[in-house]
This record gives C-alpha cells, sequence and structure tokens, in this order.
C-alpha cells in the first residue's frame, strides 16, 4: 500500500493529440499533389469542347504515388489538351461560376464518344483525378474503407478548394465502379454508380429509367423540366458467309495452281485465308430527344434502327487472321534454325547399301583426291561423278519417295533457266519492266530480273506448298547440277548480268555471277583453240605441212591482210577474247630458255625481238629510246572476287604483320598484276624503259619540266616521281624481274577452272539452313515489293508510310554479315501486319462496294460516320448486310433469291430487318434546383448501359449548399 501511495511511484500516460494520424497524413498528402500539379482554383474561363473533340483530340495524363499507411494508392490526373485560346472578354472569370465539370455534364457536343476513358464517356468531364488502388493491392470492397476514401476526397477538396472531380475506385477492378465527388462555391456533386449482372425488368426500357432518374433527383416543382434524352443502340454483325471466299479458290487442273490464292511460280500470293473482319458495330443514335416525343416501354416502341438520325460503324478486326504471305514468310524464316544437311536430308529415303555406293553430290570432289580410290582412271572425273551419283540417287530413289514432285521440279527448272524453253523467255524479261530498279541496293538483295531473285521465290513458294525442308534440298541439289552442267558443257547461267561479281549484291549472287565468269574465260578459250586450230589447218592444207607448228608472233610492221584485220577486231578486247595466234595461257613457262635468250639479244639490238599482244597506239605517243610508237598492250584482266574471298585476302595480309619482311611480302603478293601488265607491256613495246611503262600505266608518276640545252634551246625533259625512285621500289624490282611474255603466254592470273570449282563445291556443301540465310534478303525483298504493289490498289496512306519505313529498318538489318534472327523476325511481325490492314480494307470495299468506309478506317478513325444515316446509299448497302444475316441465321431465303411479289407481307412471319441491339445506351440531363425548391437550378445527369450481362446505372447529381 505504501509503493501504491507513493507519488513517484506513479506514471501517467500522456498521448499528444497534436500528432497527425495516418489518415490525416493521408489528407494532406492528397492536397500536397493537387497544388505541386496547379489543380487549385477555378477553370471556368475555358471554352466548351467542340464537337468530337473528345475522339479527335489528345488525352494526357500523369501520376504518382501516394500511401495510406501501409496501403498503396496511385493518384491520376487526365485531362484534354487543348490549345490555348484567345480571351475574347466572352469568357471572363465569374467567382460564383459552376465548376467546369458541372458544364459539362449538360454538354452535348461529345456524348458517346468512340475512344475516351469511361468516365468520360459516362460523365461527360474533359478533366478529372483519380485515386485506384495500387498494382498487385487488393480491392477497396468494404463500406468502411470507401466512405474513408469518401470523406478524405471531400475535406483535401474542401482545404485546398480544387474544383476538379477526384473518383475513388472501389470494388474489383475488372467492374469499373467509381465513386466521387466534385465541389464549387455553394455547389456540391456526387458521383455514383450501381452496377449489375443482369438488367431488371422494369428497368428494361426508357420509361422505367425515366422513372429511377425523376425519384433520385426529388424535383417537387410542377411541372418538372424538360428531360433532355440521348438514345444510342448497338447492333453487331458477325455473319459474313452470304460473301465470297476472300481467297480465288485454288484450280485443281493447274499443276502449280492447285494452291490456295491461285500461286505460281515467280509470284508471291497474298491475302487472307478467313475473312479479316470479324464484326461490324451499327451504333444508331438518337442525339436529342425530350420525354413525350418517344414511346419505349415494355408494351412498344418507337426506337426503330431505320428511323434513327444518325449512324455511325465501327469494325472489330480479326485477331492474327491467316494470311498467306505472313505464313509463306514464317514458314520460310523457320528453315534458318535447322541444322541438316542435305546429305542428311535426302539420305533418308535411300537404303544402306545404296548410301555406302554413292553419296551425296558434294562428295564427288573428296573423291576424286582420295589417294584410296577405286575408281578406274578412265572415269576419274568431276563430269563423271557427278553424274554417276545423280543417276544412282535416280534410279533407287522411287517416284512416290522423291521429296519434290518430278513434274513441278522440271517446271522450276524451266524458270530458273528459261534458255532451255523459248516461250518461257519472254515471261521473266517482262519482270524488268514492273520491278523496282534501286530497292536491291538498298536491301543488298539481288535484282528482280535476276536468276538468285527468281531462285529465292521458288524455294519459297516449294517450301510452303510443295514438300518443306527436304523439297527444298532437293531442289538445290539439281539446281547445283544443272550449274555443274552449265560450266562443264560450256552454256552460261541464265539471269545473270554480265561482268565481274556484284559486291552489293548478296553472297550467293556474287558466287553465281563468279561461276558465269568462269564460264566466259572458258568459252572464249575454247573458241580461240577452234580458231586457232583451223587457221593452222588452212595453213597446212596451203604449205603441205612445212609450217612450224608454233605460230609466227606478230610483228610491229605486219602488213598481210589477216593479221590486220585480226587487230583491227581485237580493239578494245580483253586477252580472254583475242583470237590471234595462240589461245592458251601456259600454267608453267617451258619455253623460259628460249624467251630469256630472246631477251638477251632484244638488249643488244632491240629490233631482233619482234612486237606481239599490241592492242593500239597509245596517243602518238613513241618510246624515248626510239622513235617506234608506244603501243598499249594487251593484258590480262585483273581476277574478278567475290566479298568473302576479299575478306580472306585482306586477313591474309593484315596477318604478315608491319615489319619490313612482311611489308615487302605483301607487295609482292599484290604486285602479280602489275607484274603481269610489265610482261605484256615489254612484249608489245620491244626496247622499252621502264619510264615508258610509267608514262601508259601511272602518268602522274611520270614528272616532265622544261629545260634549258646547252644550245640555249629549252626542252622538255621527264624523270620519275620521288616514290619511284625510293631505294628497294616494288616497281623497279618487279621492272627488272619481268620477262618478255606477251598476256597470252602467262600465267594465268585468273584461273577459271580452279575458281569454277570451288564456287561448285562452296554451293553443294549448303545447307538448306544456309541457303535461307543467302536468300533471306531476296525474299525479304520481294515481300515488299509485294506490298508496294498492292497497297497501290487500295491506297491506304498509313500503309504507304509503314512500307517506307521498313525499307529503311529492312537496310540496317540485312547488311551486316550475322543477321540478328529475332530483329529479322520482328520485321517479318511487321510485314504481316501491314498485309493484315491490306487485306482488311479490301475486305471492307468488296462489302461496301464504296471506298469512303474502307478508307475512313485505314486512317485510323475509330468509328466512322455513315452519311445520310439508314437512307443513305452506305446505309442501304449496312441495312442489306443485316437483313440477310437475319435470314441466314433464321433459315430464310435471301434477300437475292425473293421476287418482289413473293416477298412475305404478314406481320408474324416477316424476318426482322435487325437482330435485337447488342447494348443499349440512354443518356438522361436536366437542370433542377436541390434539394429544395428554392435552391439553385443545378445539372442532373444519369447515363445507363443495358447489355446482356451487364446492367450499369452512373449518376453525377448536384445540389446547392448554400444553406443546407
Amino acid at each position: 500500500m505504501a509503493a501504491d501511495s507513493d507519488p513517484e511511484s506513479e506514471v501517467f500516460e500522456i498521448t499528444d493529440f497534436t500528432t497527425a494520424s495516418e489518415w490525416e497524413r493521408f489528407v494532406s498528402r492528397v492536397e500536397e499533389v493537387l497544388n505541386d500539379w496547379k489543380l487549385i482554383g477555378n477553370s471556368a474561363g475555358k471554352l466548351s469542347p467542340e464537337k468530337g473533340e473528345y475522339t479527335s483530340g489528345t488525352w494526357g495524363e500523369k501520376s504518382q504515388d501516394i500511401n495510406f499507411a501501409d496501403f498503396k494508392f496511385c493518384i491520376t490526373h487526365y485531362f484534354l489538351k487543348q490549345l490555348c485560346e484567345k480571351d475574347d472578354g466572352k469568357n471572363k472569370f465569374e467567382e460564383d461560376a459552376f465548376p467546369l465539370a458541372m458544364q459539362d455534364l449538360l454538354c452535348m457536343n461529345n456524348d458517346f464518344p468512340p475512344r475516351a476513358h469511361c468516365l468520360v464517356r459516362w460523365y461527360g468531364i474533359r478533366e478529372f483525378v483519380v485515386i485506384s488502388p495500387g498494382t498487385n493491392c487488393e480491392a477497396i470492397i468494404s463500406e468502411s474503407k470507401c466512405n474513408l476514401l469518401l470523406s478524405s476526397i471531400s475535406i483535401s477538396l474542401a482545404n485546398s478548394g480544387c474544383q476538379l472531380p477526384i473518383f475513388v475506385q472501389i470494388q474489383q477492378k475488372w467492374r469499373r465502379m467509381y465513386s466521387g465527388e466534385c465541389q464549387g462555391p455553394g455547389v456540391r456533386t456526387d458521383f455514383e454508380m450501381v452496377h449489375l449482372r443482369k438488367v431488371p425488368s422494369q428497368y428494361n426500357h426508357l420509361s422505367g429509367l425515366l422513372d429511377i432518374f425523376k425519384s433520385k433527383i426529388g424535383c417537387t416543382l410542377s411541372p418538372l423540366p424538360p428531360v433532355n434524352i440521348a438514345i444510342r443502340f448497338t447492333y453487331v454483325l458477325q455473319d459474313w458467309q452470304q460473301y465470297s471466299w476472300p481467297q480465288q479458290p485454288p484450280d485443281l487442273d493447274s499443276l502449280l495452281g492447285g494452291e490456295v490464292g491461285g500461286v505460281e511460280f515467280g509470284k508471291l500470293p497474298f491475302g487472307a485465308c478467313e475473312e479479316p473482319i470479324s464484326e461490324l458495330h451499327l451504333a444508331t443514335t438518337w442525339p436529342h430527344l425530350t420525354e413525350g416525343i418517344v414511346v419505349d416501354n415494355d408494351v412498344y416502341s418507337d426506337l426503330e434502327p431505320l428511323q434513327a438520325p444518325h449512324w455511325s460503324v465501327r469494325v472489330r478486326t480479326a485477331e492474327n487472321p491467316q494470311c498467306l504471305l505472313g505464313d509463306l514468310l514464317t514458314e520460310f524464316f523457320k528453315l534458318c534454325c535447322r541444322k541438316e544437311t542435305t546429305e542428311e536430308i535426302l539420305g533418308r529415303g535411300l537404303t544402306e547399301d545404296e548410301s555406302k555406293e554413292n553419296n551425296d553430290i558434294s562428295s564427288a570432289l573428296s573423291k576424286l583426291t582420295e589417294p584410296a580410290t577405286t575408281v578406274p582412271i578412265s572415269k576419274l572425273s568431276v563430269s563423271n561423278m557427278v553424274h554417276s551419283a545423280r543417276k544412282h540417287i535416280r534410279r533407287h530413289r522411287r517416284i512416290d519417295e522423291a521429296p519434290l514432285n518430278t513434274d513441278i521440279l522440271h517446271s522450276v527448272l524451266l524458270y530458273l533457266f528459261p534458255d532451255a524453253a523459248v516461250e518461257k523467255l519472254s515471261e521473266n524479261i517482262s519482270l524488268l519492266s514492273v520491278c523496282v530498279k534501286n530497292l536491291f541496293l538498298q536491301l543488298k538483295s539481288a535484282p528482280t530480273d535476276s536468276l538468285t531473285y527468281w531462285l529465292a521465290l521458288c524455294v519459297c513458294l516449294v517450301n510452303y506448298n510443295h514438300g518443306g525442308l527436304r523439297a527444298v534440298a532437293h531442289l538445290w541439289q539439281e539446281f547445283v547440277l544443272e550449274l555443274r552442267y552449265r560450266w562443264e558443257n560450256n552454256y552460261l547461267i541464265y539471269g545473270l548480268a554480265p561482268g565481274p561479281p556484284d559486291l552489293r549484291c548478296c553472297l550467293l549472287h556474287q558466287k553465281l555471277q563468279m561461276l558465269n565468269c568462269c564460264i566466259e574465260r572458258k568459252r572464249a578459250r575454247d573458241e580461240a583453240r577452234k580458231v586457232s586450230e583451223g587457221s593452222k589447218e588452212r595453213e597446212r592444207k596451203v604449205s603441205g605441212g612445212c609450217q612450224s607448228s608454233r605460230p609466227v608472233p606478230e610483228s610491229a610492221t605486219a602488213t598481210s591482210p589477216a593479221s590486220s584485220s585480226t587487230r583491227e577486231g581485237s580493239v578494245g578486247k580483253s586477252w580472254d577474247s583475242w583470237s590471234d595466234s595462240e589461245d592458251e595461257f601456259f600454267e608453267c613457262l617451258s619455253d623460259q630458255g628460249e624467251m630469256e635468250a630472246a631477251r638477251a639479244d632484244g638488249e643488244k639490238d632491240g629490233s631482233k625481238i619482234k612486237a606481239e599482244g599490241r592492242l593500239h597506239p597509245c596517243n602518238n605517243m613513241t618510246l624515248l629510246n626510239s622513235t617506234e610508237p608506244l603501243y598499249i598492250p594487251v593484258t590480262q584482266e585483273p581476277a574478278p572476287m567475290t566479298e568473302d574471298l576479299l575478306e580472306e585476302q585482306s586477313e591474309v595480309l593484315a596477318k604478315l604483320g608491319t615489319s619490313a619482311e612482311g611489308s615487302h611480302l605483301r607487295a609482292r603478293m599484290q604486285s602479280a598484276c602489275l607484274l603481269s601488265d610489265m610482261e605484256s607491256f615489254k612484249a608489245a613495246n620491244p626496247g622499252c624503259v621502264l619510264e615508258d611503262f610509267v608514262r601508259w600505266y601511272s602518268p602522274r608518276d611520270y614528272v616532265e619540266e622544261e629545260v634549258i640545252d646547252e644550245k640555249g634551246n629549252t626542252v622538255v625533259k621527264g624523270k620519275l616521281s620521288a616514290r619511284m625512285e625510293i631505294p628497294g621500289n616494288m616497281w623497279v624490282e618487279a621492272w627488272e624481274t619481268a620477262r618478255v611474255i606477251p598476256a597470252r603466254r602467262q600465267k594465268r592470273l585468273f584461273d577459271d577452272t580452279k575458281e569454277a570449282e570451288k564456287v561448285l563445291h562452296y554451293l553443294a556443301v549448303q545447307k538448306p539452313a544456309d541457303l535461307t540465310r543467302h536468300l533471306l534478303p531476296c525474299i525479304l525483298h520481294a515481300a515488299i515489293l509485294k506490298l508496294k504493289e498492292e497497297e497501290s490498289v487500295e491506297d491506304i496512306p498509313s500503309v504507304r508510310k509503314c512500307i517506307q519505313q521498313a525499307t529503311s529498318q529492312a537496310s540496317k538489318l540485312l547488311h551486316p554479315t550475322n543477321q540478328d534472327l529475332k530483329k529479322l523476325e520482328e520485321f517479318i511481325n511487321q510485314l504481316m501486319a501491314m498485309e493484315t490492314i491490306i487485306t482488311q480494307a479490301r475486305s471492307l470495299k468488296a462489302k461496301f462496294s464504296i471506298s469512303e468506309i474502307p478508307y475512313s478506317f485505314s486512317s485510323n478513325k475509330p468509328e466512322v460516320v455513315v452519311i445520310g444515316a439508314g437512307q443513305g446509299s452506305t446505309g442501304s448497302i449496312i441495312h442489306g448486310l443485316f437483313l440477310n444475316a437475319q435470314r441466314a441465321a433464321l433459315l430464310a431465303p435471301l434477300d437475292e433469291d425473293l421476287s418482289h411479289d413473293r416477298k412475305p407481307t404478314g406481320g408474324s412471319n416477316k424476318v426482322p430487318d435487325f437482330p435485337p441491339p447488342a447494348g443499349r445506351e440512354i443518356l438522361l440531363r436536366t437542370c433542377v434546383p436541390r434539394p429544395a425548391p428554392y435552391s439553385k437550378a443545378l445539372p442532373q445527369r444519369l447515363f445507363c448501359v443495358l447489355m446482356r450481362e451487364e446492367f450499369r446505372l452512373a449518376g453525377a447529381f448536384s445540389s446547392d449548399t448554400s444553406f443546407f
């Protein structure tokens, strides 16, 4: 007891009521955000929004996170971005003016906006704030929490003076339930909402909804102020079966046309295989009605869609419709990820004995080089190996096991090599007139009139329609065999531009051009051999065989008609087409001793060496040490190179390093062409010196200047440039080692036989995946051209712009050697999206038979107004669509099947023109004093949504708070 009575032992708990609670902190935080966003005060000076501005204008939003204790909320400000309007004196600030949101409740310019926030559609407001639970936070379901939040909002609005409506999202998010409040000077608007799954029967019509509205506003005035009514009924059309298939049906009698869309080689398919438009939504609107003008109750309704004064339509597209071009590109792109070789793919259909006896064509070269080969020497050639393999494969593979049908294979090969069939020649040539000439340069693909481009199209179509991976491998094998046949039989490859490989094109195109160069060189040698043998035979007959087998070198003073005509015919030609004298190039110089002796004699007396390999005199120039004209020699052409060979060469040269020895070796490797030209120059100009060669080959390195001689005359003297006189100069060294050998007797700079075999081997060992990567630029090139062609027919500006952007993007994706497959896949998806848009526009044009509707939708308009509503031409088409769909659904004859005198007239048997509306929206507005008859007349609004599985009432009810 003593302890209890001790004052020091007593403990006092002091509660500090000045410390803010969590609720007060939340209220304060909301006020801070409103102040930071400068949402304080009245904004009544702004003009009312223009008609349709809610749809065409730009909406902005900004968000911030706030906490109520440990519960996270997100506060978001939504607003319509309006242009700054000049104050002309009509919209001056009034201290007691209604808040902007209250004015918007009665505005009729933007009823039923098709693209806006749901609160904008329900309440017609242009600026508001929403407080919603944060991500991964539970919904506000309990009534006490809802009331606490509403109280917080009310206090924040009162303290801050903000006149924007603030909403709180309650219940589950999918229900889109909001409750809110807006405060002004002496007025307040409460935003309330009801959401049910089923429509109560007594409120399933306009008269029942009017009763709710009147009872809610509780106006005792008599008569009651008129209620403004706006109504919109939405009808959905899903049945398009009365229209033709969106694709051309297959021609089953045609070999290559038995596919959807009438596919043929050389043309990519295009379009959707299914209806790209899934639904058509027709909105019939009565924008300005009043009570008593229209009747709508549970017995009768005046709201007939054909009588609605305003119609608008919107379409819902099918999600990822199957499109031919997109499927073709996707299937082709999948081949890039396959790892099987051609031998593995085609070897699956052969037995073990057959595979042991005969390997794939790509092993033909290895058979030639096997040290322990069992092939007889007489059959040891590439040609025999290849054709033997081809014969075995065709003999043992049954027709039904062939990956690619024989008839289709022949058709493809005739398309690729039309020079074998004259009637096909003009078809490929005609492609030149419609191709875009420079697009292949941007994409690093190949010209549209080239063999590479045609091969890409054929491989793509064969993969898609005629057997997939195995068919592609089969076609590629036959293609390589055809190339080898043409190489061995001197047939030029059709569809390739003459000249060296074009490094601006894809590597496969360069390889084919390189093979064509080899064939051209080989043909030139064979032709020269025939000419030479023919001339020798004629000489033998004339002279009785007394002439020497070695041809007489061409003399600088030869005047015989035969030799002069030969030289005239050879002007401007390269060495490989020069047919005078011998045609062959010596791989080893067996006449080296004879040529060295001739050169030694020539040094003593230049006239003893007779000139060979002259092309024509060089601009009246003479040799420095004689009066003989300086002749341009016939030289070897530089060896053509593909980009991979150039890379290999640069790597080899780079590995030599920067040492003196490496630099010297690098210079010798790079001077092979220079040495050849020097030898040709010496043969064409006996007695010449290095200065003569430089004057022709590199005039800038021969410096001429005027000097005064001993007699006082001004003469022009020349000398080599400073770089030519550097000790150890490669030009000087090469000139000293160069022999007097004409181009036709030199070792070939370009060994066409070796290079051709390298190209054929490179092609033979390509896997289908490698082939796909080589041809991918050509396929994307063809796809872009196809999109351009189809878009030009439909004239869709948005797609045209996307194609231009895609072309620029493709040029960046396709140029690197190591292509990014993931980015390429995304790019293909972009092309597929463009194809889908074009097919949707085409579908709409086919259904409406006019261009206004498709063009409007292609302009990204969410909703298109139907001019003339149900009485206009477009309205008649839409009416017919719904009527035929109704008759099809009710198994009644279609409109075109009925004659005028046989149409049903009885009311009970008549098929309704339209189905029941999928959604009904009714907007009720008025302005009445509330809560007392002597209060201010304030705006009241009720938005009603009636659907099959949803009933929603969104009300905004204003009241005068001056004396209440």
